[in-house]
């Protein structure tokens, strides 16, 4: 989902573009075409960062039996899930959900096709990948194409999990969030760890840099997790829609004390990427 424009329980911010339309229909093709000409790009950023980051939680010894799966929050279609675990890009998908042919399917035609192309493509390493997003439907179509092992529509922004996705989140290892942080705050963080979990987790988010992600990170540490980030380096987003966004984007990005040069006061949305792991060595963010 783009996370700056995602639907749910936050209030979306004045001044910022809505897409609320394109976010649980039956399958992914409006996503990809109401996108694709504002350049939306940040699940190819946070694709090698989510890779490298699920291989090193991994690869850590914790006790308890089996593989920590990766809960990706805001989840949609599950794009990120197709990046982490198929030999796959961004463009690929792109021209996969917009090409002629595709127009011509039925949902259930282009479901049957996403299963064969995503099944060649899997990788050995792939993850188990919960999927957590209030777009029910969006989340349905993840999980029948076999992008998500498991997935849930609970909106922590409202309340506490429900019990399946309480037993799911005991196996989660990694937490990723690809711009979502404008709506999901630091109360869906605290409803992800206030369960029982058999496996440390750890947190690899991508935050526009329109909001603050203080209070989150907060929350985290209260909980044991030191974050770090390189506010020096960001990633772009999107182009924005109009000048009335961009000057939203560029007057929120000065509020909070940051300089919107080069970056959204050139016309695009940009993330800063924020890694929340045990005390110890901060993490390094690539």
């Amino acid at each position: 989902m783009d996370g700056s424009d995602a639907p749910g329980a936050g209030q979306r911010p004045a001044g910022k573009s809505r897409f609320d339309d394109i976010y649980d229909q039956p399958d992914p093709r409006a996503y990809f075409t109401r996108l694709a000409p504002l350049g939306y790009e940040i699940p190819h950023h946070a694709q090698a960062v989510f890779r490298r980051a699920a291989a090193e939680r991994a690869a850590v010894p914790d006790g308890a039996p089996g593989r920590p799966a990766v809960l990706d929050l805001c989840c949609s279609y599950g794009i990120n899930a197709a990046l982490l675990n198929h030999d796959v890009t961004l463009a690929e998908l792109y021209a996969h959900y917009t090409a002629p042919g595709a127009a011509d399917l039925t949902t259930e035609e282009l479901a049957a096709r996403d299963r064969e192309f995503y099944a060649k493509r899997r990788r050995p390493d792939a993850r188990p990948v919960i999927g957590l997003d209030i777009a029910g439907r969006a989340v349905g179509y993840a999980r029948a194409v076999g992008l998500l092992d498991a997935g849930f529509t609970d909106n922590l922004e409202a309340g506490p999990p429900g019990p399946a996705l309480s037993t799911a989140l005991a196996d989660v290892g990694l937490i990723t969030l690809t711009g979502g942080g404008s709506y999901v705050t630091e109360r869906t963080f605290g409803a992800l760890l206030s369960r029982p979990l058999r496996h440390p987790v750890w947190v690899s988010a991508f935050v526009l840099r329109t909001v603050s992600y203080a209070a989150v990170a907060e929350t985290l540490a209260a909980r044991g997790l030191h974050t770090a980030a390189d506010a020096s380096r960001t990633y772009p987003q999107r182009a924005f829609t109009d000048a009335a966004e961009r000057d939203f984007a560029v007057a929120a990005v000065r509020a909070l004390g940051a300089d919107p040069a080069g970056r959204e006061a050139a016309g695009r949305f940009h993330t800063v990427l924020y890694e929340s792991r045990e005390p110890g060595p901060a993490p390094a963010v690539p």
